[in-house]
């Protein structure tokens, strides 16, 4: 695998494990009554999901760069 398309595989297990520690803050938060931070984390970890299927999506265009589309 290429270089490049690794590097976007490592960015998304990156952003996928910030995602889950910002659910998990979530509902510690919602758990507490505390909504609006609940509200945040949820948020937050959203983003982290969008940058993940980014990476993720970089990493197929690498490998099939370097590897054809098969």
């Amino acid at each position: 695998m290429s270089k490049k398309a690794a590097e976007h595989h490592k960015k998304a297990a990156e952003h996928h494990t910030h995602a889950a520690r910002h659910h998990t803050e979530a509902a510690r938060h919602h758990e507490a009554g505390n909504h609006e931070k609940a509200a945040h984390h949820a948020h937050v970890s959203r983003a982290h999901e969008s940058h993940a299927n980014e990476s993720a999506e970089e990493a197929a265009r690498a490998h099939a760069a370097e590897h054809g589309s098969q």
